[in-house]
């Protein structure tokens, strides 16, 4: 929750004006890796969320009850990427056109695990590593050429316009579902710590394997640059829309072995962290209002003049002369981080004394 804050931070907040993951227009590492460290947020997000289904069914959930609250829960995020979240993205009641982020994604995918649980573990098993190992041999389909049909594919696997001008699909269904229930696959043996680093040991190897032969895996190569730096940079830079199979190795290796080392944390600097886990759905929705703000007052502290920051909507209408550099966009991500905890902290206790049904999906 609080690298993915760095992520947002550095749309709002930044002075460059070009994504960090186009090497070869800025030549610095030092964006590209402030970029390359949030990538490792949505597949954890997924990841976890299939072994939160499992131990809610381990705990004693039957699969009716279970399936009942993944529908209802899916369609709540799809809602709320649709239609709250974009108040504070972009400090208007206007949501169109409607961008399609990561909650859509993983509440889809609950809408479709709503119906997996009823399967063999094995089966979804096979069905998702398939899925993850498998869908690049479909990045040559283009939309167009499913006709009428095109959204669906938007919907399933290209990212762009499934309704023009209306719903903009960012995070396609294929292969964040995979992932999702290959967490659920896993929650027998989530608390083994052998098997989760051994997994994610082999899974990180992999991902140097394929990534090595620069042929499967990704829809772009790695290339040697200027420098070792960048050179390093553009081995690691993968596809995120959709997550490449390169993509999902290089963050989901060292995810599960970071379950394992950091499962057993104890003392202030974990319980401080815990802050913001327990309630992610909460911070997910408030981070963003409060990034913003800190974009308008940066505006504001530049400018003297109170000027929303459309870096979601049309970054290239931002002004040249706004934003921050690196340090600036590192200090703004901590003085958000901090701004949070309270906030975080009062929900966390709301949340356990308080009997409010709908917080469950809050």
């Amino acid at each position: 929750m609080v690298f993915m804050a760095l992520d947002h931070v550095r749309d709002f907040v930044t002075n460059q004006r070009v994504q960090p993951e186009r090497l070869a227009q800025h030549g610095s590492a030092a964006l590209f890796f402030t970029r390359w460290v949030t990538h490792f947020c949505a597949p954890a997000f997924a990841l976890l969320a299939g072994v939160g289904i499992g131990l809610m069914m381990e705990r004693g959930s039957s699969r009716a009850e279970t399936s009942r609250f993944l529908l209802i829960r899916g369609l709540w995020l799809v809602v709320l990427d649709l239609i709250i979240t974009p108040v504070g993205w972009r400090f208007s009641f206007d949501s169109l056109p409607a961008f399609a982020l990561v909650l859509w994604s993983l509440g889809l995918s609950m809408i479709v695990m709503a119906g997996l649980i009823y399967l063999p573990r094995v089966l979804v098993a096979v069905l998702s590593v398939v899925m993850i190992a498998g869908h690049n041999l479909f990045d040559g389909v283009s939309p167009d050429a499913w006709g009428s049909f095109a959204w669906l594919w938007h919907v399933l696997h290209v990212p762009g316009f499934a309704i023009p001008n209306v719903l903009l699909i960012a995070y396609p269904l294929i292969p964040w579902v995979a992932v999702m229930a290959v967490g659920w696959t896993l929650t027998p043996m989530i608390r083994n710590s052998r098997f989760l680093i051994a997994t994610g040991a082999a899974t990180t190897a992999l991902f140097l394997i394929v990534r090595s032969v620069n042929h499967y895996g990704n829809p772009f190569p790695w290339t040697h640059m200027p420098t070792a730096g960048l050179t390093v940079a553009s081995f690691l830079n993968v596809m995120k829309y959709p997550p490449s199979l390169d993509f999902l190795l290089m963050t989901l290796g060292p995810v599960l072995t970071a379950l394992a080392l950091l499962d057993r944390a104890r003392g202030p600097v974990a319980e401080f962290f815990s802050v913001y886990g327990r309630v992610p759905m909460f911070y997910y929705v408030v981070h963003i209002a409060v990034v913003h703000a800190v974009g308008v007052a940066i505006a504001f502290a530049q400018s003297g003049t109170i000027m929303r920051i459309p870096a979601v909507v049309n970054p290239d209408a931002i002004p040249a002369w706004y934003g921050v550099g690196l340090p600036g966009v590192y200090a703004s991500w901590i003085l958000v981080v901090v701004l949070m905890y309270p906030l975080c902290r009062w929900y966390m206790r709301l949340k356990a004394t308080g009997d409010y049904p709908w917080m469950r999906y809050l």
